[in-house]
């Protein structure tokens, strides 16, 4: 699947960044970082339309914007991160680099290296960073872990290193389930199990913990599923939207059984930790 990239050039940033990232709400947004002149925003080729100054009126009423539109292409994307990827930290507790970094192993308490070719969950982003921050804090020893749209497998992977015990990845796109086998081998974790396909592959093996870093509304269309396979008392992550869109999902959450545990944001995105009646 490619991508369409949005490189948006904001004057003056302030405040216009801000209104910029909540009126791409409105967009079916993948993935938006901010660069040293705005914004670049990702989008899914296949929900592409072209957008016009009209679907950006706030922003425009406080900035002068402009923006490029640019395909990157699957075959295309790790000459595309390559450019710009550095080192993750999260805290002191984790480092993501890829293979051409030097490691820094010694200085944090775990490290993963990955090459995410055109999957997304690098860590870069801000959905990524605060789902490696709750793994970090959970206490995932003799745990089975599902990770729902596993990507770069980063989060399987951390959740592995953290002691689950069983950890199933699932994604559906064929090229991210074979880039999170690869990811998880480079970090020897072969026993990793990845699913090329979605929430309807979902088998009877109940879980203590899922993680479903995806989008709204895959999350509201999946919540069911996750339900029927998580066990009593379990704990439920979810990330992949902004914080205007928690209210729609406590309300799809909460006739199901789950209890808000824990929210965190950063730069407009949020990250949710639940627990199940």
């Amino acid at each position: 699947m490619n991508y369409i990239k949005l490189a948006f050039h904001i004057d003056p940033i302030e405040p216009g960044r801000d209104i910029l990232y909540a009126e791409l709400d409105g967009l079916p947004v993948e993935s938006a970082t901010d660069t040293d002149t705005g914004v670049e925003a990702f989008i899914p080729e296949d929900q592409y339309s072209e957008v016009s100054e009209s679907d950006f009126p706030m922003t425009s009423a406080v900035a002068e914007l402009k923006w490029t539109v640019e395909t990157v292409e699957q075959q295309n994307w790790n000459a595309e991160w390559e450019k710009n990827f550095e080192p993750i930290e999260v805290g002191s507790g984790l480092h993501i680099r890829a293979p051409f970094h030097e490691s820094r192993a010694a200085e944090f308490d775990y490290e993963i290296v990955i090459e995410p070719k055109m999957s997304f969950g690098t860590g870069h982003h801000q959905t990524t960073w605060l789902m490696c921050q709750y793994l970090l804090d959970l206490d995932l020893k003799g745990k089975d872990v599902l990770d729902m749209g596993c990507g770069t497998a980063v989060l399987a992977i951390l959740a592995k290193m953290r002691g689950a015990a069983y950890v199933e990845g699932i994604d559906i796109e064929e090229w991210a389930a074979e880039n999170s086998r690869e990811n998880a081998a480079r970090n020897g974790y072969e026993d990793i199990h990845i699913i090329h396909g979605d929430a309807s592959d979902l088998g009877k093996r109940k879980f203590d913990v899922i993680i479903a870093n995806i989008n709204r509304n895959i999350l509201t269309r999946d919540m069911e599923s996750y339900t029927s396979v998580l066990n009593p008392g379990g704990t439920l992550l979810l990330s992949g939207f902004y914080e205007s869109d928690i209210s729609v999902l406590e309300g799809v959450g909460k006739p199901l059984g789950f209890h808000p545990q824990r929210i965190e944001t950063k730069d407009r995105w949020a990250a949710l930790i639940w627990s199940k009646d």
